[in-house]
């Protein structure tokens, strides 16, 4: 998405220091998705983050307006999910996951519904199972919709809003041709929004293939999602639509200056794309190459003061990369109306991001 989605989908900071943390409960997963990097490595490490390690975040979370408690496993899996969902939010912030909505069950969704969690994403990749089924391997797509139907039944009759049910769908080649039917399968869910988004970390060549967006837009993939985009305005359903051709942007959509990323050990790290569970340097497919990288983590939120973290030299300077960009293309749009201004900015290059994200599909506005 070109604008900041952690600030976009929360509806901002209100005011707080960090507009959201997202912060990891587990790293293990039941199913095997094929656009997941675990499928690459069988050393993707696997673990539980200790309710007494998730107590040590607490008196942080005053200063956060959303509590995304989401990384590279399954959140359900983590035992203390319930009560991790309750210590948060009498800190203040809102609090959601996003879900494969593997071992959800009724009396899950019961609890889920008790600790007033504020927003739950459910992760599909096709409108029928055929396709959902194929690419999220391990996944039942007709058990996830009735959940989502449990879900809604049940707020119903509490006669409550939250959770804030929408759906997270990753677009690919193999699937971009049901989005219009899933806005008709989210109406029928009585969803109200609907999230797109592209794959970003990329590992191997179906991957890669499987990328919709490119230097140019498709035309045919563009009248798909316009087509989708009229079904949701029609039914009034949300729907956000990433790019689908490169634009560089001043800071990518995860904001390394406003959010971070905490790991199920206590890594602090700017986003969840820098610190995977895979051994370093780990591998990233970019414009057809390969490049390895070496996980970002500026230290551990269990073992040392958030200040001392976030003032660390080199976190510092990563930051600065990104704020000297961002004041670039500020100043460049304020030169439209400034001749002189705009003859400077026309041989001026953009500053480079920092060196870890240059091979990233988030600085290219997708």
């Amino acid at each position: 998405m070109k604008k900041r989605f952690w600030k976009n989908f929360f509806q901002g900071s209100g005011g707080k220091r960090f507009a959201a943390w997202q912060v990891e409960l587990t790293s293990r997963c039941p199913l095997r998705c094929r656009m997941c990097n675990r499928i690459e490595y069988e050393e993707f490490s696997r673990g539980d983050m200790r309710l007494e390690d998730f107590k040590k975040l607490l008196p942080y979370l005053q200063d956060v307006a959303a509590l995304v408690l989401e990384g590279w496993g399954e959140s359900l899996l983590n035992k203390n999910l319930i009560e991790c969902i309750r210590l948060a939010k009498r800190e203040g912030p809102r609090v959601g996951f996003v879900t494969s909505g593997k071992g959800l069950n009724e009396s899950y969704i019961a609890e889920l519904l008790q600790v007033g969690v504020d927003f739950i994403g459910f992760s599909l990749a096709g409108a029928t199972p055929q396709t959902h089924n194929a690419i999220r391997v391990n996944s039942d797509l007709d058990n996830l919709l009735q959940n989502i139907r449990i879900f809604q039944e049940r707020k119903s009759r509490a006669k409550v809003i939250y959770p804030r049910l929408h759906i997270v769908f990753l677009l690919l080649q193999e699937n971009i041709r049901e989005v219009p039917a899933l806005i008709s399968l989210a109406r029928d869910l009585e969803i109200e929004e609907v999230v797109l988004i592209n794959l970003i970390h990329v590992t191997n060549s179906w991957q890669d293939e499987q990328k919709v967006f490119a230097e140019k837009s498709r035309e045919g993939y563009e009248n798909i999602l316009k087509e989708a985009g009229e079904k949701a305005r029609a039914w009034k359903i949300k729907l956000r639509v990433p790019s689908l051709s490169y634009e560089e942007v001043a800071v990518c959509a995860e904001d390394p200056l406003h959010n971070l990323y905490i790991s199920v050990e206590g890594e602090v790290s700017p986003c969840v794309y820098l610190n995977p569970p895979l051994p370093s340097p780990f591998k990233r497919i970019f414009q057809g190459s390969e490049f390895y990288i070496e996980k970002v983590n500026w230290g551990n939120l269990f073992h040392e003061p958030l200040d001392r973290i976030w003032n660390d030299k080199k976190y510092v300077e990563f930051r600065e990369n990104w704020t000297r960009r961002k004041k670039y293309f500020e100043e460049r749009v304020a030169s439209l109306w400034d001749r002189d201004k705009l003859k400077r900015f026309a041989t001026d290059s953009f500053p480079d991001p920092p060196k870890p994200c240059q091979t990233c599909h988030k600085i290219l506005g997708v």
